[in-house]
């Protein structure tokens, strides 16, 4: 049965029927936005105000640096808390970033947050690989194709050939997400830049493909660990416990608990449910979402500020330029390629050693490399084709251009998750945490406590290294005392609530980049998929949390 393409009057995008890749209705008609009542453009103020006297009294003069462990108490959770409560209220990212890192200046009593946290920062090395390699090489890669129509005619050929309908888009989304399951930044990257030309011409909202983009990353990294993750979970735990007493031993147990990761398979196959249209529930954002794109071809709500400009959906073919498959195929293959590299070799090592920690310890996936080579290739295949230098290059700048917004918003976010580093944000979520022990609560507990601060610092592997090490050996202490008949059966448990929990906070923060990474590369608004995604999530999470509490009640 073939399902019912989104269609016009006149066909796909035909009549009167609002361009899907547009965005919205009448592009050249720019709506004023109406004035915010009083008390809705002052609250922002007000509460970063009351934030910033409040870390001001709260915490301790004359404080420099923390010990390991250590925090500022209550005004260890002010500057996260604060973007997060005026992000919610606002939807306004940029500014409720930059209100929490000033926050934290009054908590270190050093106002010149510039110094003391912009820079160092923004200057490191791992944001200079963001910006070089996920930003400006993404953008380029984007921009070259508006100049060669590359996306666009993958999009016509997957239609033709693999899609036939709103539902097997959002399938072929999810299938995509499924390939490219490394985690984190890359598998958002390249899968929403691989499904967004088919899931816009089949009028799919850009808060479903952010979705499923974000819910086939992180997620899918967990469960199926042919990656770093083991290894560096092993780091983090070897010599904690007895059972831990080496890498290896730690390796062996993270993918003996694979199933016990309830987050992970909840969360995965509900997106699965969602893409197939078999999802009973969806939330009301979504189901709205949902009904505007297939209705009316508005890919986002109206008043939507997307991380991609407009104009990187706006195509410039230069006149007599022989658009092709291999103007997308090319650099995407090329760059799938030089990053399957890092993996292929190790794979090879480990198979003629017989050992699975030869394996997942050589992994190391060349990711500049392939985002360089990805965009060189599709320049000279577009000089090649006939088009000028001119015209490649400046196909380059005006993608590099297209996210810029998105580089400022995640500069910000980087700053705002060292300044949770250095306040000791985790560690005061842990310790307030920590006293509520029950045997019977304790997984789901661990997964609370890494919902909540990976929520507020946007970092899965941030949250791992503070909870990881406190929560095994007190999960290990509590099955003891309660004298539970298969201790190792519990800490799996354990394990996998840790490591579900801190991937649904990362997943689901507005100030994590894989969220803003996934909106980037899908085309979405940051805040729009954080509220579209947010009850879907919540659902996974809640159903893995009540698994988890019956399986260790029936181990006690």
């Amino acid at each position: 049965m073939t399902e019912a393409r989104a269609t016009g009057p006149d066909g796909p995008g035909g009549g009167d029927t609002p361009d899907p890749q547009s965005g919205t209705g009448d592009p050249g008609a720019e709506k004023p936005e109406p004035p915010g009542s009083p008390v809705r453009r002052w609250a922002p103020f007000v509460i970063a105000g009351v934030a910033a006297v409040g870390a001001f009294f709260l915490s301790p003069g004359g404080v420099e640096t923390l010990d390991e462990g250590a925090h500022f108490g209550f005004a260890s959770i002010l500057p996260a808390l604060t973007t997060l409560v005026l992000v919610f209220f606002t939807r306004e990212v940029v500014s409720s970033l930059f209100a929490g890192i000033a926050v934290a200046g009054f908590v270190v009593r050093d106002l010149n947050i510039i110094d003391r946290f912009l820079l160092p920062s923004i200057g490191s090395e791992s944001f200079a690989v963001i910006l070089l390699v996920y930003l400006w090489a993404l953008g380029g890669l984007i921009g070259l194709w508006t100049r060669t129509g590359g996306a666009r005619h993958f999009a016509e050929w997957a239609r033709a050939r693999i899609v036939r309908g709103p539902r097997t888009a959002k399938f072929f989304a999810w299938l995509m997400g499924v390939v490219f399951h490394q985690g984190g930044t890359i598998s958002t990257i390249l899968a929403g830049t691989t499904v967004k030309p088919v899931t816009d011409a089949e009028r799919i909202s850009h808060e479903e493909v952010s979705y499923i983009v974000d819910s086939t990353a992180s997620p899918i990294a967990t469960v199926v660990p042919l990656n770093a993750w083991p290894l560096y979970v092993a780091g983090l735990l070897v010599g904690t416990m007895p059972i831990f007493a080496t890498e290896q031993e730690v390796v062996t147990f993270f993918f003996r608990s694979l199933p016990f990761n309830f987050y992970g398979w909840f969360a995965i196959t509900m997106t699965l449910l969602f893409a197939l249209d078999l999802l009973p529930w969806e939330g009301k954002k979504m189901r709205e979402a949902k009904e505007r794109a297939r209705e009316t071809g508005q890919l986002d709500r109206e008043g939507a500020e997307s991380l991609m400009a407009k104009e990187l959906d706006q195509l410039k073919i230069p006149e007599g330029y022989p658009t092709g498959l291999s103007d997308f195929a090319v650099p995407l293959g090329v760059l799938i390629g030089t990053a399957l590299t890092g993996v292929i070799r190790p794979l090879v090592g480990g198979i003629r050693q017989g050992s699975v920690e030869v394996f997942l310890s050589g992994i190391d996936v060349p990711i500049a490399e392939a985002f360089g080579l990805a965009v060189f290739s599709a320049m000279i295949l577009a000089i090649v084709k006939g088009m000028d230098v001119k015209g490649v290059v400046e196909g380059f700048v005006d993608g590099c251009k297209g996210v810029t917004i998105g580089a400022i918003i995640l500069a910000l976010a980087v700053t705002l998750g060292q300044v949770s580093r250095a306040l000791g944000t985790a560690d005061y979520i842990v310790e307030i945490a920590a006293g509520a022990v029950s045997p019977v609560i304790l997984p789901a507990l661990f997964m609370a406590i890494c919902m909540a601060v990976a929520f507020s610092i946007g970092s899965s592997w941030g949250t791992y290294a503070v909870v990881f090490p406190l929560a095994m050996p007190l999960a290990g202490a509590v099955a003891a005392e309660a004298g539970v008949a298969d201790p190792t059966f519990y800490l799996s448990l354990a394990f996998g609530a840790v490591l579900g929990g801190a991937v649904f906070g990362d997943q689901c923060s507005p100030i994590s980049d894989t969220t803003i990474l996934s909106s980037l590369a899908t085309g979405a608004d940051v805040m729009d998929h954080v509220f579209t995604q947010l009850p879907l999530a919540l659902t996974a999470a809640g159903a893995g949390a009540v698994v988890a509490t019956l399986l260790a009640t029936m181990a006690i």
